[in-house]
């Protein structure tokens, strides 16, 4: 029976192949039950040509998008900052930290003994100290220079996108 139906479906829609489609109309002609099947669904499908599409007023559809707009703009602006580079900040106070630590106890004396005591005169001469001129030498002081060249040209990008998108 499903079949049926489908052949007729097929049928009235013109989507059957000219040879298919003589051999339906002649079991139209000659078949009670195809026939009352056909009448049925040519009469089912004038009815569905016959509904008219309910489609919303303009009104509907402007209130509807005002309404997206407004939650929209109800949201509070965030500034988008990712992730990676507050973790890379973070790392390098981190190892940062870590080295100027591991730095301040290589240096202890741990010979001295058990107890600690403080000198009674503190002897300017007998204090190691380090200059930090030996530490910026020049691929260093370079290398910091090309660093802060390359953020500062960073920032302005960022800053001027900002006002450019701010303009549009």
């Amino acid at each position: 029976m499903n079949s049926i139906e489908e052949k007729l479906w097929n049928y009235i829609d013109g989507t059957c192949p000219p040879g298919e489609q003589e051999a339906i109309a002649t079991l139209i002609e000659q078949d009670e039950v195809y026939r009352k099947k056909y009448n049925e669904l040519l009469q089912l499908n004038n009815e569905f040509a016959a509904i008219e599409i309910e489609e919303p007023s303009m009104a509907f559809t402007y209130n509807v998008m005002e309404t997206i707009r407004t939650e929209h703009a109800k949201q509070p602006l965030k500034a988008t900052i990712d992730k990676r580079i507050i973790l890379g900040i973070s790392a390098f106070f981190v190892l940062t930290l870590a080295a100027l630590l591991i730095y301040a106890l290589s240096t202890v004396n741990w010979s001295a003994g058990s107890g600690f005591k403080m000198p009674d005169q503190l002897n300017v001469t007998q204090l190691k100290v380090t200059h930090i001129s030996s530490y910026f030498t020049g691929p260093v002081v370079k290398g910091f220079l090309f660093f802060d060249v390359v953020m500062g040209l960073f920032l302005l990008d960022s800053y001027l996108r900002r006002k450019s998108i701010t303009r549009e």
